[in-house]
């Protein structure tokens, strides 16, 4: 069973997902939150397998929310569930860490399969979302990789998942999924495997292991 946290200011949201979750047996949701402070205190108290979070909210926005649960490393897999779309508000989630960003429109039965596959760790995004993401991905800057995250590079070509990852460079998984948007968005390129080809056909020289 997944364990949910639901995270929105609006008391009839917060019902209906309840409702919804809670009738199907393969979800529990283990508590509720009006605001991204609100949120951050749940979460590390509860330990949910995935937050449902609204982005804007009174008395803390989900960016802010997650960023902190970020530094907390509380292990939770973030799902933004919001009415927007904006490049700014997807890009801002995905670099805080959330795991996916689904808007509200969304059919039950997807919202379902999203959760779980966050859940898994997996990235979801929903359609209007990926388009967007991808297009901003394909724009090659010509900033350089930082030694960091040529660190993270060189786990990630040796085969090692993102969570690996951190705990060898002792960061939250979070921050290495940062970390990779950053690399794709400077390589521009939208996968780990381009990612690696194209640092070294840049010549880029990956630092040697721990």
């Amino acid at each position: 069973m997944i364990s949910v946290l639901i995270v929105d200011d609006h008391p009839v949201v917060r019902d209906g997902l309840r409702s919804m979750f809670s009738a199907d047996g393969r979800f529990e949701v283990v508590g509720e939150a009006g605001d991204g402070r609100q949120a951050v205190v749940a979460a590390a108290r509860l330990q949910p397998d995935v937050v449902l979070m609204d982005l804007r909210m009174p008395g803390g926005d989900g960016v802010s929310a997650i960023r902190e649960l970020s530094r907390q490393q509380v292990q939770s897999r973030v799902l933004v569930l919001t009415t927007y779309d904006t490049d700014q508000d997807v890009l801002l989630a995905i670099d805080a860490g959330a795991t996916g960003y689904l808007l509200k429109d969304t059919p039950r039965d997807e919202l379902f399969r999203a959760v779980e596959a966050a859940s898994r760790g997996e990235s979801v995004l929903s359609p209007s979302v990926t388009s967007r993401v991808m297009g901003q991905l394909r724009q090659p800057s010509a900033e350089p990789l930082s030694p960091r995250e040529l660190e993270v590079l060189r786990l990630i070509a040796g085969g090692a998942t993102n969570r690996q990852a951190g705990k060898q460079l002792f960061i939250s998984e979070a921050t290495v999924k940062t970390h990779l948007l950053h690399i794709y968005a400077k390589l521009g390129v939208h996968d780990r495997a381009a990612a690696v080809a194209a640092a070294f056909s840049r010549g880029y020289t990956m630092p040697p292991g721990r």
